[in-house]
């Protein structure tokens, strides 16, 4: 990202904070590069990604003449009130600019801007207004900056916010290691000791290139067992891995982190994908002697080509979106990872078509059994159909939300999870 004026301090400033303290560095260099703003708040989507939960109250920004030190301003929000209800994505403004990726401007009467989200002209007796902007990081949607404000929006500074949540998001991603802080605010109960380990095994829940959207969802979030999924984005090819890990709790979490742990060994030694499935079946076979094993999908997508190479080492499944037509990609199913030592695996090629989408499933998923049986591949090919308008970051999570509607509210009993690679 290149970022000049405005948003170039602000990036400076992120970058010289304290990684804990991004969202009161933040709310003090907004204050004084925009004099309209007068208040900040930070929301985080929570590992269901169905609610924005608060990082930092809304924060009363400093005006310039006085203390805005982070230290200072932190002092500040320790002091007010308790965080709000979480703020639910689905039907709210905030979560309309999240889903959308796009700032969204309300005035201060609750309705949407009339300057269409392009900013006023600067007008100090303009009313109060409420700007949401999406935080976004290479595709990954991580949140929300709202802001308050008093008078009307100079000219650009709409289109330079929107540049500061990517700002923001950059920053974020990095300082997320180095604090829990950001990792407490998007909980909304506490993680099993399992999901805490699945969870730091994910690369994010979205990425983007040139060529390519791609998007996944792990459910249930906050007690799971073993299931799994992993990329790697390089400049010729797609690293993509999904895996159904066996068994529950936290012996499939150590299953499971073993295999992508020695997935990740292999491929960043630049191994191809027999390689890889070899060396992560001898290791875990080491390790369990067969009597554990995972299965797993192990793919690589040449950019050149739009060719997928692909071995199917058990369950996960992938089905194929091409206009309308939804169709499971047959494949030859080969020995999960750790049955057997000195296993060869053998690599499996497809094409893909330009304005494909391939949805990649868990057994947790077409093979789900609630009070109406199974949820089974007919339904998965109708809820893939379904949600083939919308964006590739929507699709895994409503294709979850048709198989928790399909239990009728009880609990799903094993992992789920879905991938949505798109083909551009």
């Amino acid at each position: 990202m290149s970022t000049h004026g405005r948003p170039a301090k602000v990036e400076r400033a992120l970058r010289l904070a304290p990684a804990h303290s991004l969202p009161e560095t933040l709310a003090a260099t907004l204050r004084d590069e925009y004099p309209p703003i007068t208040s900040a708040r930070l929301l985080v989507n929570d590992y269901h990604s169905r609610f924005l939960l608060q990082v930092a109250p809304l924060l009363a920004v400093p005006a310039p003449a006085g203390d805005t030190t982070p230290s200072a301003v932190a002092a500040a929000v320790a002091a007010a009130e308790e965080p709000p209800e979480p703020l639910r994505i689905h039907g709210s403004d905030a979560g309309r600019a999240f889903v959308s990726r796009r700032p969204v401007l309300l005035s201060a009467d609750g309705s949407l801007d009339g300057h269409g989200g392009q900013g006023g002209d600067g007008d100090p007796d303009a009313p109060p207004q409420t700007l949401f902007v999406p935080v976004t990081a290479r595709g990954e949607r991580l949140g929300v900056l709202e802001l308050g404000a008093t008078g009307g929006w100079a000219g650009g500074d709409l289109d330079e916010l929107a540049e500061i949540g990517q700002v923001l998001g950059s920053a974020l991603k990095v300082a997320w290691d180095h604090t829990d802080r950001y990792e407490r605010a998007r909980r909304r109960q506490r993680l099993t000791l399992a999901a805490e380990l699945q969870w730091q095994l994910l690369p994010g829940h979205a990425c983007t290139g040139e060529r390519f959207s791609l998007a996944g969802h792990l459910e249930p979030a906050y007690s799971i067992g073993g299931d799994n999924f992993d990329w790697s984005a390089e400049h010729d090819h797609l690293a993509l891995t999904v895996t159904n890990g066996a068994g529950t709790g936290i012996q499939a979490a150590l299953l499971t982190s073993l295999t992508v742990g020695a997935l990740r060994n292999a491929r960043r030694s630049g191994a191809d994908i027999g390689e890889q499935a070899s060396l992560a079946n001898d290791m875990v076979h080491v390790r369990y002697g067969g009597r554990e094993f995972t299965e797993t999908l192990v793919m690589r997508i040449d950019f050149a080509d739009g060719v997928v190479h692909v071995i199917d080492a058990g369950s996960p499944r992938i089905l194929r979106l091409r206009g309308t037509e939804v169709t499971p990609v047959p494949l030859e199913q080969q020995l999960p990872l750790g049955m057997f030592p000195d296993t060869e695996y053998r690599a499996q090629r497809f094409p893909l078509e330009s304005g494909d989408r391939l949805v990649i499933v868990s057994d947790g998923v077409f093979s789900a059994r609630g009070p109406r049986g199974e949820f089974g591949t007919h339904a998965l090919e109708q809820a893939a159909r379904s949600a083939r308008l919308r964006d590739t970051a929507d699709v895994p999570l409503a294709v979850i939300d048709e198989l928790i509607e399909h239990h009728e509210g009880t609990d799903l009993a094993d992992d789920a999870v879905v991938v949505c690679f798109d083909w551009n």
